[in-house]
Formats: structure tokens, C-alpha cells, sequence
């Protein structure tokens, strides 16, 4: 789904700008709204188009705008953002940190749990099955191409999501964890795909904030109250 222009929601734009950040958004090939043809690049592709845009849209905006540091450039998504978050970490070292919630690592997996893969996939993956077409299953799962990650990344995923089980940032955790990658993994008890408790969203919205901080601007203190190493 495309992103909204409303400086509300689930990363409102002002909150960022106002703790330090230029914020860049873009709506890749495969969102709706912009015609049938566009949205449906999208089928069985799983992020090429998608991760071609958005390295290429975010090469353009840097060129453009030389007030921004280009060795200092953080991206995070949700959901299929948070999927593609982990993916372009394994096409690209143009990010200097990541954050990924509740993203998909294995396409596999994901087609056979949860409320929404089945469903998802049935669109996303048309008339493609694990024993019908292996290589797109493997070949776009992040998780198969974990040794290519040299990016810092955040997983942030709720224990109980029904839509992308927690499992898919367990299995990338597990990964970057046996090849000795930056990682970290969050879980949100009780909270399902999206963060709604008010406790849980200003936690949330914290924990994203402070991990740039620490990764982009060499401001470690905020991620060091919130998580010791202790």
C-alpha cells in the first residue's frame, strides 16, 4: 500500500524531523493506486523492482540534496517493508543501519503460517509453490542470503503477530547471529502485527528513535538506558 503525505500514524514524518532526521519516502513499483500495471510488477517478483527503486530513488535524492550525510542514511519498513528492509541489507551497503518490524525472512515459512501468508502469497506468488518454483521461494528469502548482510539491522516483532509470525525475525536473528552480524531482536509481548497499547507504541516509537541515534549519529546514551548490556 502506498504511504500517506498525513503526518500521523505509525512513523509520523514530524516526529523524526524533529529529533535530527531528513525523512525520504517513495512509492515503489507494485503499490497500489497508481494503475494495474504498476501494482502488478509486483507478482511474483518479491522485491526486485521494489529494492531497484528504492536504491535508485534514494541514490537520486542524496545526489540532489548535499545537506544530507550519504554515509549516514538509515532505512526501516513493515510488514512486506520490514521484508524488504532485510532484503536490500543483502543487496546493498548503502544503509549504515536498519530497522526491519515485523518483517519476512523466509517465503517459505511464511506461505504456511500465520492468518495473511496463505492468503498474501496466493497474490503475491500466483500459482507459484515451494514445489513448483523453488527458486523464487529461495532466491528472494532473505534469510538465504544472510552472508551478504553487512548492514546493522533491528528486528522489532511482536510474540503474538498473526500475519507474519514471529518466527521470521527469530530465523534471520538466528542467522546474522552464527555469521557474527550486527543484530538485534525486540519482541513486544502480547502485541500482534501492528503496536496499538500506548505503553507499548511510545516503547515502540523509542526503541527506533535511539538505535538511529546510536547507529547514525554516534549517540549511543538513549539505546544505552533503554537496552544494557547487562
Amino acid at each position: 500500500s502506498p504511504v500517506t503525505r498525513g503526518f500521523t500514524g505509525r512513523y509520523p514524518f514530524n516526529l523524526w524531523a524533529a529529533n535530527g532526521y531528513v525523512v525520504y519516502v517513495l512509492q515503489p513499483t507494485g503499490a497500489t493506486g497508481f494503475g494495474q500495471t504498476f501494482s502488478a510488477q509486483h507478482v511474483n517478483a518479491w522485491g526486485d523492482y521494489t529494492a531497484s527503486d528504492i536504491m535508485q530513488g534514494t541514490h537520486a535524492f542524496l545526489k540532489k540534496y548535499d545537506f544530507v550525510d550519504s554515509k549516514k542514511v538509515g532505512n526501516l519498513g513493515a510488514s512486506y517493508g520490514g521484508f524488504m528492509t532485510m532484503l536490500l541489507a543483502t543487496k546493498t551497503d548503502m544503509f549504515s543501519a536498519s530497522i526491519a518490524h515485523a518483517g519476512i525472512s523466509n517465503l517459505t515459512s511464511y506461505w504456511g503460517e500465520g492468518w495473511w501468508g496463505y492468503l498474501y502469497s496466493g497474490e503475491a506468488s500466483k500459482n507459484s509453490f515451494p514445489w513448483n518454483n523453488a527458486s523464487l521461494y529461495s532466491d528472494h528469502s532473505p534469510v538465504f542470503h544472510a552472508d551478504k548482510v553487512t548492514t546493522p539491522l533491528l528486528l522489532l516483532h511482536g510474540d503474538s503477530d498473526t500475519n507474519v509470525p514471529v518466527g521470521e525475525s527469530l530465523t534471520m536473528y538466528t542467522a546474522l547471529k552464527l555469521l557474527n552480524k550486527d543484530v538485534e531482536l525486540i519482541e513486544y509481548k502480547g502485541a500482534d502485527h501492528q503496536i496499538f497499547a500506548r505503553d507499548k507504541r511510545f516503547d515502540w516509537w523509542n526503541t527506533m528513535l535511539a538505535y538511529f541515534d546510536k547507529q547514525l549519529k554516534g549517540e549511543p546514551q538513549w539505546w544505552d538506558a533503554m537496552y544494557s548490556d547487562k
